[in-house]
């Protein structure tokens, strides 16, 4: 059972999202919160799978609260509810450790679909967030400086966390480096444990913030 808290200041966003989620048989609103700071606790008392998170909420706001339960040893994955109109949102919300986005005016098979994704383990980065986050770096002043983390990948992991950066799915990586799918998961899960990462969604961040890959490129 895929256990989720809400948290939307809205009443009627949270009961949208609860009778869509209600009728899965795999999934479970466990609990619904209207603030950030309620999220947080909700988080670390109920220990949910996901959290489903609203950027503008009255004082501890989407962004921070996601912070605060990405930090959590095992701690629920926080997917942000959004309307993509500030690209600063998403950016700072990938940087806090959000494994994904989904629009509020989502139908409900994309919403289910994202939680099933997310739950799995893997993270919502379509291309277009990616995009978003390529200029984000575009528009800041300054070379990123390698990180010697970086030092630790194979030349082929190296090549894998490149084309992650990009956004590639792992079917498109496979096709780009004429190897399996199951050899790029492997190569996936090694560039994530060797890097300390936790998802796709941070990996692309890492590549940028440390000059694996230059914003352009």
């Amino acid at each position: 059972m895929i256990e989720l808290v809400i948290a939307d200041d809205q009443q009627l966003v949270r009961s949208g999202f609860g009778m869509i989620i209600g009728a899965e048989s795999d999934m479970s609103v466990v609990g619904e919160a209207t603030d950030g700071a309620e999220a947080v606790r909700l988080a670390k008392t109920l220990r949910p799978h996901i959290v489903l998170m609203d950027v503008q909420m009255p004082g501890t706001d989407g962004l921070e609260a996601t912070a605060e339960i990405s930090g959590m040893a095992d701690g629920p994955r926080v997917i942000i509810l959004t309307t993509f109109e500030r690209d600063d949102y998403v950016f700072t919300a990938l940087r806090n450790g959000a494994s994904g986005f989904l629009l509020k005016n989502a139908p409900p098979d994309t919403l289910i679909e994202a939680i099933r994704t997310v739950a799995s383990g893997d993270a919502l980065l379509a291309p277009s967030v990616t995009r978003r986050l390529v200029e984000e770096f575009a528009r800041r002043p300054g070379a990123p400086v390698s990180s010697d983390a970086a030092d630790r990948l194979t030349e082929r992991e190296r090549e894998v966390l490149v084309l992650l950066a990009r956004g590639m799915t792992n079917a498109e990586i496979a096709e780009e480096l004429f190897v399996g799918e199951a050899t790029v998961k492997t190569h996936v899960s090694n560039v994530l444990t060797k890097l300390g990462l936790r998802d796709r969604v941070q990996a692309v961040v890492f590549a940028y913030e440390n000059g694996v890959v230059l914003a352009g490129e």
